[in-house]
């Protein structure tokens, strides 16, 4: 007995001291543990360094209070036109309150992953395919705030529901291929008539810009030409005006020439003093003259009569000579 002593008191010791240790809990970050006295509700421990007392206190529950996220197996859900589809959904929540947590629900998962499938079979039976296939914004906005409601006596926070995938039968996914497939044709088809469309009214629109520019030249062209050929005609006209000019100038000049020598000629005549015989010659000169072929009848001089004979023969000369002329 002597011998065991010691080693009962050693026992008793370490028993202590581990219990002691023990006592002495820290709260990680983002953590809060949910201590019992008795079995009663105590306190939540937040972060930090906390004492438990030995035989009295126990950790009821470490909760995290960091988001978390649960994908839910598909789920059967049927439309309003009676289409089964399989929906499997994505839940975002986080742990608000850590004693609703621990003693309001038996078990959080679960009552969660019911609760989504039973509101997503509420809210996909009130639509028909095509609006479900379309509205996943819609539906995953209403899940969420359903959720979000009924789960606050949890202690849970629903952040957000997603449906991650809307798989409808094989045939309704046939179908919907072949719409698809004849939506794109019909587009393709709608894309490719309005380009052709485009395409010729750009040809027509240049076709018409060309004819307007050609008969803008051929119009620019014969305003041109009949600029130079007014120019032209003017050119002409001057010549021809100034041609006449000179040509009655120079008549004219002629004239006067003639006119000035036969006046020199009368003075230098007058000058001299001539004769009756002179006189006479001069004037059957002048009379000859007058008998050039182109007058029918010859008024003769009283002072000129005795040379009647010879004019007579001097006019039958000039007639037989006009025919060969």
């Amino acid at each position: 007995m002597d011998k065991l002593g010691p080693i009962i008191i050693l026992a008793v010791i370490a028993f202590v001291v581990i219990i002691i240790i023990r006592s002495f809990r820290i709260v990680p970050q983002a953590h809060v543990f949910v201590i019992e006295r008795l079995g009663s509700f105590k306190a939540e421990w937040q972060t930090g360094l906390h004492i438990l007392i030995p035989f009295f206190d126990r950790i009821a529950g470490k909760v995290s209070l960091k988001e978390k996220v649960v994908d839910f197996k598909p789920q059967p859900v049927i439309t309003k036109d009676n289409v089964t589809m399989q929906i499997d959904t994505v839940v975002f929540y986080q742990v608000v309150d850590a004693k609703q947590y621990i003693y309001g629900v038996e078990r959080p998962l679960a009552a969660i992953e019911n609760l989504s499938a039973t509101t997503l079979r509420n809210i996909i039976g009130e639509m028909e395919l095509d609006a479900t296939l379309t509205s996943r914004d819609v539906i995953n906005t209403k899940i969420t705030a359903i959720l979000d409601q009924a789960t606050d006596r949890w202690g849970i926070k629903v952040n957000r529901v997603e449906l991650k995938n809307i798989l409808p039968p094989r045939e309704i996914q046939d179908a919907m291929e072949k719409q698809m497939k004849a939506e794109r044709e019909r587009r393709e088809k709608i894309l490719q008539a309005e380009g052709d469309k485009k395409s010729q009214i750009l040809v027509a629109e240049g076709e018409k810009e060309s004819q307007i520019l050609r008969a803008q030249a051929k119009k620019e062209s014969q305003i041109l030409e009949a600029e130079a050929e007014k120019q032209a005609m003017i050119l002409r006209a001057d010549a021809v005006r100034e041609q006449k000019v000179l040509e009655a100038t120079g008549e004219a000049q002629a004239i006067e020439l003639v006119q000035q020598a036969l006046a020199d000629s009368l003075v230098k005549l007058s000058n001299a003093n001539p004769s009756e015989k002179v006189i006479q010659l001069k004037s059957l000169e002048a009379f000859a003259k007058a008998a050039d072929g182109k007058s029918t009848k010859i008024i003769i001089p009283s002072e000129i009569q005795g040379l009647a004979g010879l004019a007579a023969g001097l006019k039958g000369i000039v007639d037989n000579d006009s025919p060969k002329q």
